[in-house]
């Protein structure tokens, strides 16, 4: 397959793969790809080892990093060195109450010492965001991508005074516009149906949409598992998919074994757009915990970075123990179709078999 991103990025297959997992970025990489490790849970340091080894296992193939630089989110005046202290206090009580109660009523243990304590904020601001960017750009990547909104013009300058591409994901043409006005390569252009942060307009709506309002290259994201959905995509105007929840459930992923099953047993349904995890709106895996935020009894969430340093904790510890009715995570709706262990390299196989099988059914219908 020939399209801009193949052509920018030197990749066999327009086919980008956002996972926290190292051996799945450099398996997507390796089938011809781009796999793109998502940076958010790593401190500096440990990006630095989960970079290393994707570069001495990716066979030479480009890979990206994706972070997260939220354009608004509370303490953002803050200095860096007081950021986390004055945000602390900003949570109230009653917030912690809650949570704690949630806990109790499961049956959820406490961590077993005080250096089991979690990452409270991880990369959810600009200050924190920018040394997992240092990093990134010590290693030869050839993609930055934002998470969260347009990424800083500096970031975006320095990222192409390294020879990297950057990229963003947005929710609405409007956002898409703001990207490329910061001077962003690629826009990826995110439906309500995918896992993570997510804007309210659909995958088949958002994309010609998009397309239709800036001159880089696009591409698919939202609900793309299989390849008559990346079909589908490259129809709207895409360039090329990213994809994100697909990956969950591969052999090489590391998702926790519990996680995996309830994906695999998972319906399209089970998915739920919650502020409960980091206060801007996500889609997550719908359970007992996404109930309890939406009810009578929730104090409401809090803006970001708040809500996250509030259940970052509480997740570790729900996640250590049984009470597996509480385990959220981002997901998309795409799961309802996941519900079979494969290898990276297979799942990769069957997106361009369908898409090829797609596309011959197409030229049957168009042809004379």
């Amino acid at each position: 397959m020939r399209t801009r991103v193949t052509d920018m990025f030197g990749i066999e297959l327009p086919i980008f793969a956002f996972s926290h997992c190292r051996d799945v970025v450099a398996a997507v990489s390796k089938a011809g790809g781009m796999g793109v490790l998502g940076a958010l849970y790593f401190t500096p340091e440990e990006l630095e080892m989960e970079l290393k080894w994707i570069d001495d296992h990716v066979d030479g193939h480009p890979y990206g990093v994706d972070v997260v630089m939220p354009a608004s989110y509370e303490g953002a005046d803050f200095a860096p060195e007081e950021l986390v202290g004055r945000l602390q206090t900003m949570i109230p009580e009653g917030h912690r109450k809650f949570v704690e109660d949630l806990l109790a009523g499961h049956g959820v243990p406490a961590l077993s010492s005080d250096a089991d304590a979690g990452k409270v904020l991880l990369g959810w601001t600009d200050a924190t965001a920018r040394p997992q960017v240092e990093v990134a750009l010590r290693h030869p990547i050839a993609l930055l991508a934002n998470a969260l909104g347009p990424p800083p013009a500096d970031v975006v300058e320095l990222a192409h005074s390294h020879g990297v591409k950057v990229a963003a994901l947005a929710s609405t043409p409007r956002h898409a516009l703001k990207q490329v006005e910061v001077g962003v390569d690629v826009v990826v252009a995110q439906g309500t149906e995918a896992g993570g942060h997510t804007g309210e307009i659909s995958t088949m709506v958002l994309i010609p949409q998009v397309v239709d309002a800036v001159d880089v290259p696009v591409l698919a994201a939202g609900g793309i598992g299989n390849g008559r959905q990346m079909a589908a995509g490259m129809a709207l105007g895409a360039e090329g998919v990213w994809t994100g929840s697909l990956w969950l459930t591969v052999e090489e992923a590391d998702t926790p074994e519990m996680a995996k099953q309830r994906i695999l047993a998972a319906t399209s349904r089970d998915t739920v757009r919650s502020r409960s995890w980091t206060g801007k709106p996500a889609r997550l895996l719908k359970n007992e915990w996404t109930d309890a935020w939406e009810s009578q009894e929730s104090p409401g969430t809090l803006p970001m970075p708040l809500q996250f340093m509030l259940v970052s904790d509480a997740l570790r510890r729900i996640g250590r123990s049984d009470a597996a009715e509480l385990a959220t995570f981002p997901a998309g709706q795409i799961i309802g179709i996941t519900n079979q262990v494969r290898s990276t390299r297979d799942v990769m196989y069957a997106l361009m078999e369908e898409y090829a099988e797609a596309m011959e059914r197409l030229g049957r219908i168009t042809g004379d």
